[in-house]
C-alpha cells in the first residue's frame, strides 16, 4: 500500500491518541507501582552501547549515572531494552 498525503494526518492523530492514552494510564498508576524500578537484569542492561543507541541519548537517563526505570548506577555508554529515543 502506497503512502499518500491523506494518511499522514490520520497517522499523526492516531499516534497522539496512543501517547495520550499511555500517559493517562501511567498517571492513574499508584505511586508505589510507578516508583518501582527494574533490576539491571530485568532491563537486560549492558555497559556497552547497542549500535548508535546509548543511555546518553535516552530520555530516561538522569545524569550523571542514574535512570528513571532501571535501579542502580547506569553508564552513559550503557544500553537496555527500556531505551527511549527522544521524538
Amino acid at each position: 500500500m502506497a503512502d499518500n498525503p491523506v494518511n499522514k494526518p490520520r497517522r499523526t492523530v492516531i499516534g497522539a491518541v496512543a501517547k495520550a492514552s499511555l500517559t493517562a494510564l501511567l498517571l492513574r498508576m499508584p505511586r508505589s507501582e510507578a516508583s518501582e524500578k527494574m533490576t539491571p537484569r530485568q532491563a537486560e542492561y549492558q555497559d556497552m552501547p547497542k549500535d548508535i543507541y546509548s543511555c546518553a541519548v535516552c530520555t530516561l537517563f538522569q545524569p550523571p549515572d542514574a535512570c528513571k526505570v532501571v535501579a542502580g548506577r547506569t553508564s552513559r555508554d550503557g544500553w537496555c531494552k527500556a531505551f527511549a529515543m527522544a521524538d
